[in-house]
C-alpha cells in the first residue's frame, strides 16, 4: 500500500493539514502546522490535537502490516505526555513501530517542534480488525 491509496478529502487529516512526509515499515513521518484552529482558549496548541496527530501517524502505519482488502486497523489505546506547549510553527510526528503481531501493533510516536524539542511523547496501541 502506497500512501497515495488513502482518500483524504474530508477527514480529520485535510482538517487539520496533516501531511505524511514518510511512510514506511520502519518510520512514519507527519508534519502539521500550528494555528489558531488547533488552539486551545489561551492560544496554545490543544492536548488533544497531539493525540489526533500521534494516532493518525500510528494507524495510517499499520496498514503496512495488514492486508486491506479483508482488514482495519483502528485505534485501541493511547496514552500521550505533553511536555512542551507550542503556539505556532510547524511540527512533526515521528513514529516507530515497538511491536508487530497478528492482532495489535503497537507505536512509539515523538512529536517535535520546529527546533527539534521534544512536545510530546506518545504510545498508541492499534488492534487489527477483520471486515464483516
Amino acid at each position: 500500500m502506497k500512501w497515495e491509496d488513502f482518500d483524504l478529502k474530508n477527514t480529520i487529516m485535510s482538517t487539520l493539514d496533516i501531511n505524511v512526509v514518510e511512510f514506511t515499515q520502519e518510520r512514519v513521518t507527519a508534519t502539521m502546522p500550528v494555528t489558531s484552529k488547533v488552539h486551545q482558549p489561551f492560544g496554545l496548541m490543544h492536548g488533544g490535537v497531539s493525540v489526533v496527530l500521534a494516532e493518525t501517524v500510528a494507524s495510517s502505519g499499520s496498514y503496512l502490516f495488514i492486508d486491506p482488502e479483508k482488514q482495519r486497523a483502528v485505534g485501541l489505546e493511547i496514552n500521550a505526555n505533553h511536555l512542551r506547549s507550542v503556539s505556532k510553527g510547524m511540527i512533526k510526528a515521528v513514529g516507530t513501530p515497538v511491536h508487530v503481531g497478528r492482532r495489535t501493533i503497537v507505536w512509539d510516536i515523538r512529536i517535535f517542534d520546529e527546533d527539534e524539542k521534544l512536545i510530546c511523547i506518545s504510545r498508541c496501541t492499534i488492534a487489527v480488525v477483520d471486515i464483516s
